[in-house]
């Protein structure tokens, strides 16, 4: 299945083409200014749609929670971080405004109810759900009043988790695309797991994609191959900024690059090609590049003909280099001269 479920969100455009997703989450370091940075050279990669993550720190987190990775010199607790990556719901409507009139869709990850309904009332053109809360019911519950495509990134989860998940979110008529994900920060290509997207798709009957980690843009290429109908990948201005998810994004520059290539390779899969009718069209290439069967030396009208007076040069416009062998034994009609290509009318 394509993006079928969600044409009525991404358009029927979005039907034969895989949807990129640019995750920026918390890379803007807090910064509103940085996180409008990223939109617009986010924007210039050509890809589909914008994606942050929206935090409120009372509501889904408690004083206690562990760092992932302690990275910070500025938040003594994680919850004082994610207190730090807030912004307020005017400032996320701009940066929604923002993505919109670059032609992209807003996305952003929710982590709380009080998150969704803060979003709901910005406006995202579908629910990405992260893979710490594909068993949020209630988060869940509170997404599926919207009627919104939902994105489930299956990271840590098991299969009996994400069977849960998706029948859930089925029995409530929402179109679900089910992401292969491996949450590690980045994720090495012995755990990217590709050979899960064909399973997902079979098993779910829904559209699928990769939330990509590797921190390049080769497992996204290979997924596209493979016919994915979204990928997400977290981007970086540069890795040389300050945050836990730089070694597992890619740069704005590598951005652009995978988008040309999963279009380049789009438009390979749209276009099979038949042989004999390449070969058709190609005949004046053949003929500079092939070969013919050329006298070696002077030879007189009469001439039986040896293999050791015949070769194979180019261009091909003669008799081909494959025919060498069975004119052999035949005789000239007329004189040639070194390096003359023959042609069947040299013959008697």
């Amino acid at each position: 299945m394509a993006l079928e479920t969600i044409k009525p969100v991404f358009g029927p455009e979005s039907l034969k083409r895989c949807l990129v997703v640019a995750e920026v989450a918390q890379a803007h370091d807090g910064s509103l200014g940085l996180a409008h940075a990223f939109i617009d050279a986010i924007a210039a990669a050509g890809v589909d749609a914008v994606k942050f993550q929206t935090h409120i720190a009372a509501a889904e987190s408690t004083l206690e929670e562990p760092w992932r990775v302690k990275f910070s010199t500025q938040d003594t607790t994680r919850y004082e971080y994610w207190r730090r990556m807030e912004f307020s719901e005017e400032q996320w409507c701009g940066l929604q405004k923002h993505t919109e009139k670059r032609g992209l869709k807003f996305l952003s990850s929710a982590f709380s109810v009080e998150a969704v309904e803060l979003l709901k009332r910005v406006g995202v053109a579908a629910w990405k759900v992260a893979s710490g809360e594909i068993n949020n019911e209630p988060m869940l519950n509170a997404m599926a009043t919207s009627g919104l495509p939902i994105f489930l990134s299956t990271g840590m989860s098991s299969l009996d988790e994400i069977d849960a998940s998706v029948e859930r979110l089925k029995a409530k008529g929402l179109p679900v695309t089910v992401l292969q994900c491996t949450s590690m920060y980045p994720t090495p290509a012995e755990k990217i797991g590709l050979n899960l997207i064909p399973f997902f798709r079979e098993r779910y009957s829904c559209a699928v994609g990769l939330s990509d980690h590797s921190g390049t843009i080769y497992a996204g290429l290979a997924a596209s191959a493979m016919g994915i109908d979204v990928l997400e990948v977290h981007v970086t201005l540069s890795r040389e900024m300050f945050g836990p998810d730089v070694p597992a994004s890619v740069t704005t520059k590598e951005l652009h690059q995978l988008v040309e290539g999963i279009r380049f390779i789009e438009r390979i899969k749209e276009n099979p090609i038949d042989k004999n009718s390449v070969a058709a069209s190609l005949s004046p290439m053949r003929d500079l590049f092939t070969k013919s069967v050329v006298a070696r030396e002077d030879l007189p009208a009469g001439t039986v003909l040896k293999e050791s007076h015949l070769t194979a040069k180019k261009p091909g416009t003669g008799l081909p280099a494959s025919r060498l062998k069975e004119l052999v034994g035949q005789t000239l009609r007329r004189a040639v001269k070194a390096d003359q290509i023959l042609q069947q009318a040299d013959f008697i």
